[in-house]
């Protein structure tokens, strides 16, 4: 159970662009990173000191998501358009450096792979879970409700002895007519179905914080949250602008003998930089998976995260947040 995720930061380079329609001849053109960064790149230089550590003394990483290819391994979308509110089936892999198709994987929380798909102004968020045909082609029914720009994440670790987890993200367009949403204002509590989701904590650039998110339904704590994915709550955070993404789990686990399937989820996590962030946690109840939603804005010089949030979230804030693929 990862404890204290981090990516690192550096400046956003990446920005949205919308029009008044979205549509299917629209082009995408993916970064590749031919290699890693070095700590002589730009932006490693204006995020490590001397010793080669980030500010907040933590040990630099790459920020995940960011790139189409990295460590040896290419996310290839067979179908980088699709409609908007239409149930369309969206097909990838993941290649090797030798072009083919990866067939092995490392089971992480459950699953082989993890999909996540978010638009551009990250008011759309689905956690999808793709099968896997034997020839490594990974395919999974969505439905993206709004038009423009989104972001594709591939979050997996390779089979192959000693290797480490990689996040890889594309670009899918979803055409028709676009008129992306201003991101939802920084708060600390979020409701869906019924439910409502405190989140108490700070998201400081460069230094671990925890995290509680606490969960309720009618005024009443939820004591008996089920696990998914292998944890009692799943978070991924996203940076409004480039979509960094940050993947995290809860501090401890079903049946370790410590951890209590709620009212509370803890996370520690790092945040790459001061900006905005989107926060999305799954958890299960009921025999059902739903989503809260948050924006918390991580201001320069670690203050409180979360200064200046309102109490509560708009009714129907995180509707569209609430999207899973099984």
């Amino acid at each position: 159970m990862n404890t204290g995720l981090k990516i690192t930061a550096f400046a956003a380079a990446i920005a949205a662009t919308f029009g008044t329609a979205y549509g299917v001849g629209t082009s995408i053109d993916p970064v590749v990173a031919k290699k890693p960064p070095t700590a002589h790149d730009e932006h490693a230089e204006a995020s490590e000191g001397a010793d080669g550590e980030t500010a907040g003394g933590h040990e630099s990483a790459p920020a995940g998501g960011l790139q189409i290819s990295e460590g040896g391994y290419t996310l290839a979308l067979d179908t980088p358009r699709v409609a908007a509110g239409t149930a369309s089936v969206l097909s990838f892999s993941v290649k090797d450096e030798s072009g083919r198709k990866v067939t092995a994987y490392q089971r992480e929380h459950g699953k082989e792979l993890h999909f996540i798909v978010a638009s551009r102004d990250l008011t759309v968020y689905r956690h999808l879970h793709p099968t896997r045909a034997a020839d490594g082609t990974w395919s999974v029914r969505a439905e993206l409700p709004a038009a423009g720009g989104y972001r594709a994440f591939a979050d997996f670790k390779p089979a192959k002895k000693g290797a480490t987890g990689v996040t890889l993200g594309a670009d899918l367009a979803v055409s028709g007519k676009a008129e992306p949403a201003a991101l939802p204002p920084a708060r600390t509590t979020a409701e869906v179905d019924g439910y409502r989701v405190t989140l108490d904590g700070a998201l400081a650039p460069g230094k671990a914080n925890e995290l509680k998110l606490t969960v309720t339904k009618d005024g009443k704590p939820v004591t008996n949250l089920q696990p998914y994915l292998g944890a009692y709550g799943h978070l991924v955070a996203l940076r409004a602008g480039d979509l960094a993404y940050l993947h995290v789990h809860p501090n401890g686990e079903p049946d370790d003998g410590v951890t209590e399937p709620g009212p509370e989820v803890s996370f520690t996590a790092t945040a790459p930089s001061s900006g905005a962030y989107r926060l999305f946690l799954d958890f299960q109840h009921e025999g059902e998976v739903r989503t809260a939603a948050f924006t918390v804005d991580v201001p320069a010089g670690g203050a409180d995260a979360n200064t200046g949030a309102k109490p509560s979230a708009e009714p129907g804030e995180t509707e569209e947040a609430d999207g899973h693929g099984h």
